[in-house]
């Protein structure tokens, strides 16, 4: 069998092939096929369901790259995905949702499929990884998919309002205003993901709830996704008790980076500690993601390296 891939520009020729052709080797290693490059047209030639896989991968790809102008490295790419070649054919068809301008929403590695399983099928997920990983955006994106489809009626987003190195205690304003900067970060990802009038009228009807976790202390939260964010900063003592803030008919999922923890000396952090005592827990899963992971800028990926290296 074979299938054809179009290309509109020498930009996505270069993009897609790489030089000498380098690309379109590491996919027939990958995926067992054979592409030959005739001009703007990629001709792919194989078992059905390999060219199928390659095909849809190659169209994925250049859907994002027409959109932004780039996804990243794309050996990357194609190595994240050909670790497992039956599991990339589920993640080419597992699309979460469509954002507020149209574009798809879905796992782009196989760590990232891991974790959209892992919220589907668990009651509480830890998703530990570094930054542009897509912890934050695939939560959500499972969050709002769980509320369009009537499986839960309210998202609540929370994090420890934990300075990362800044006193940010003489800033003016009450308390609210005083938070809001602590809680920027799961805004953004909502507001890419919702156009901005059904995010105020989520908000302000009380769909969906941005709160600092120190506010979630006496709650008891029911048909609800709860999501944690940078719960890495959480101490124990707050891990536990958001934790235990779990109803009827909720999930919850936190995610964090243990290698961006902003807590005092000698705390230790909420998120380690849970990770060490709760391996094995009936209905929590555990999900690791790593810098192959990593969806934001290519550098992101040699930035976390450098890091790495030095400690």
């Amino acid at each position: 069998m074979n299938r054809s891939v179009s290309l509109q520009s020498e930009e996505e020729v270069l993009a897609v092939c790489g030089s000498l052709d380098q690309n379109l080797e590491l996919l027939n290693k990958s995926f067992d096929v054979t592409i030959i490059p005739r001009g703007r047209r990629l001709i792919i030639d194989g078992q059905p369901a390999d060219v199928e896989t390659v095909a849809r991968l190659l169209e994925k790809y250049l859907k994002s790259f027409r959109a932004d102008g780039q996804t990243g490295d794309f050996t990357d790419f194609i190595r994240a995905w050909s670790k497992d070649p039956k599991k990339s054919r589920k993640m080419i068809e597992d699309l979460i949702m469509q954002t507020r301008d149209g574009q798809p929403v879905y796992p782009r590695t196989v760590a990232q499929e891991n974790l959209v399983s892992a919220i589907r099928d668990y009651a509480v997920v830890f998703a530990i990884g570094p930054a542009g990983t897509g912890k934050t955006y695939l939560s959500m994106a499972m969050a709002l998919s769980y509320l369009n489809k009537g499986r839960f009626s309210r998202i609540i987003l929370t994090r420890p309002a934990v300075e990362a190195g800044e006193n940010l205690g003489f800033l003016p304003g009450d308390l609210q205003e005083k938070v809001n900067p602590y809680l920027r970060p799961l805004y953004d990802a909502f507001y890419n993901l919702v156009d901005i009038r059904t995010c105020e009228e989520l908000l302000e009807e009380g769909v969906i709830e941005v709160v600092p976790l120190a506010f979630m202390r006496g709650r008891t939260l029911s048909d609800s996704v709860v999501i944690l964010d940078e719960a890495q900063n959480t101490t124990v003592s707050q891990m536990k008790m958001f934790l235990t803030r779990l109803g009827p008919s909720s999930c919850s999922i936190i995610n964090g980076d243990v290698t961006q923890i902003d807590l005092p000396d000698r705390t230790e952090s909420g998120l380690v500690h849970a990770s060490r005592i709760l391996q094995g827990v009936e209905g929590v899963k555990f999900v690791r993601l790593g810098r192959e992971d990593v969806v934001r800028h290519p550098i992101v990926q040699n930035i976390i390296d450098a890091y790495e290296q030095a400690e």
